[in-house]
């Protein structure tokens, strides 16, 4: 498999306010559509972890799943440059990590390409009250998902804040395109951030069923 060319790994910080707000978005999401047509190469599941950090995890995941084809995100450049080096340094042809939001991803995902596991390990739990808008896990984030999720398929979260953990457990429980799940934690791979936590909590959630599709 030949690896493609990843989009700029880093973005420049930009805000609405700024003039080439629109340019520049749409410039980057050219870039990510681009990437992802070529990178998937007509491929039509996926495994995804969102927020990957600098790829301990989603690395280790490759490695025992080499026919799975891997895809990490996270917002921050400088974590990707360390994960592609990961990458490179393990030969893994079936592990691709970008620098993108994921909301930005999911608008540029082909179809009709879909996930069939997602990880969210550990991501920033913003604890203050006027901050959790900012969290990852929202409502209207797993209705999104869900539309380009497998049958079946697994959102694994984890984290060493139980008060987001209850909080995720909620949104979960009053969606009505996931339902919390028995299943076991599907790869388990301790990572540096883990091996630190004093604690943490997990759960698997699994895509609904839609009867009549």
């Amino acid at each position: 498999m030949l690896v493609p060319t990843c989009p700029p790994i880093t973005h420049p910080p930009i805000t609405v306010e700024h003039p080439d707000f629109q340019t520049v978005l749409a410039e980057r999401r050219r870039n990510l559509t681009n990437f992802l047509r070529e990178a998937l190469n007509g491929a039509l599941v996926f495994t995804w972890e969102v927020g990957c950090g600098h790829g301990h995890f989603l690395t280790a995941y490759a490695q025992a799943n080499p026919d799975k084809l891997c895809v990490g995100i996270d917002i921050v450049g400088e974590r990707i440059e360390r994960a592609l080096r990961k990458r490179d340094r393990g030969r893994l042809e079936n592990l691709f990590f970008l620098h993108a939001e994921a909301r930005l991803f999911l608008e540029t995902l082909p179809m009709p390409a879909v996930f069939t596991d997602l990880f969210i390990l550990f991501p920033d739990p913003w604890p203050k009250l006027r901050h959790r808008k900012h969290r990852i896990l929202q409502a209207d984030f797993l209705s999104a998902i869900a539309q380009r999720s497998s049958d079946n398929s697994h959102l694994c979260f984890r984290t060493d804040f139980r008060p987001y953990f209850d909080d995720a457990r909620t949104l979960v429980e009053a969606n009505p395109s996931w339902e919390l799940s028995p299943v076991p934690w599907p790869f388990e791979f301790k990572t540096v951030f883990q091996s630190r936590a004093p604690d943490y909590h997990s759960f698997v959630a699994t895509r609904r069923r839609v009867f009549g599709s």
